[in-house]
Formats: structure tokens, sequence, C-alpha cells
């Protein structure tokens, strides 16, 4: 059985379930989601993103985005609704909501139930992921386990 720490930052879409259930083929997988709040904290990069990726309707709701408390509310339940989606498909699942430092979290939770592999799912980042500052590119060099970055997909 392999084990799978999952770094997201939404709920998985239908798309995304499928390419996350069927990575390993047959085998069993457990998956330790992590789920980091969206918030303010890179808004103008997610803009940015979004207008160089041509999601423009996205870039102009960006400052929408719930903050603080509600932003970890919302993330709350959409972690719960992630792992329901996770354990419908035949998986084990389990998760939690980090607000503070999720590549320090990330790192103890691969440590904690001695990952396999590392996948970050979250949606494209030109900006942070030219500079190497995108989560997959720095928990690289912090995790010691293979990581793989997927991008999120739209149903």
């Amino acid at each position: 059985m392999l084990t799978t720490v999952l770094l997201i930052e939404k709920t998985l879409s239908n798309a995304d379930l499928e390419l996350i259930t069927t990575l390993h083929g047959d085998e069993k997988v457990t998956f330790h989601v992590l789920m980091q709040p969206r918030g303010k904290q890179d808004e103008l990069l997610r803009a940015v993103d979004d207008v160089a990726f041509g999601y423009l309707n996205r870039a102009l709701h960006e400052h929408d985005e719930p903050r603080g408390q509600e932003a970890v509310s919302s993330a709350e339940a959409e972690l719960e609704q992630t792992l329901g989606m996770l354990r419908g498909a035949g998986a084990e699942a389990t998760g939690q909501v980090v607000e503070e430092d999720p590549l320090r979290s990330l790192t103890e939770l691969v440590d904690q139930v001695r990952a396999d592999e590392v996948v970050v799912l979250a949606a494209p980042q030109w900006i942070e992921g030219l500079f190497h500052r995108d989560w997959a590119s720095q928990a690289r060099h912090k995790v010691g386990v293979p990581v793989l970055q997927l991008f999120a997909q739209q149903d």
C-alpha cells in the first residue's frame, strides 16, 4: 500500500479525483490531505496567473475570495467534501486544514506517516513556477520523497 500526502487548495474536481486515484493503477493508496485556505496573501499573483492563462473572469473576481476565519471555514468544508470523494472512490483518506506554513506542515506530515510520495495539486502558477517558489518546487528541497506537481482541473 502506498502512502501519499496530497497538498491542495480547493475541492477536487471529478477530473482531479480520477487522476489522483488512478496514478498507481490498482494499487491501494492511503491519502493524507493538507488543505491550505486561499486568502489575500497571494491575490495579486493569482490574478496575474489567471490573466497569463486566459482566465480573465477569474482574475476579476480574485478579490472576492473569502479571508480570515471565513476562508478557514470554507477550506474545512471543502476538505470534508474532498475526503468524502476519495473515500467514495475506495481510498483511505484523512486530512487537515493548515493555516500557517503549509510546507512545514507538509514536511512534518511526510515524516509522521512515512509517506512514499507527495502530490501537489494546485492551479497553474506561472510567476511562482518561473522563480521556483511554488509549493512543489519548494517541497522538493524539504521532504525527502518524490514530489509530483499536478495542475488542478475544472469540471
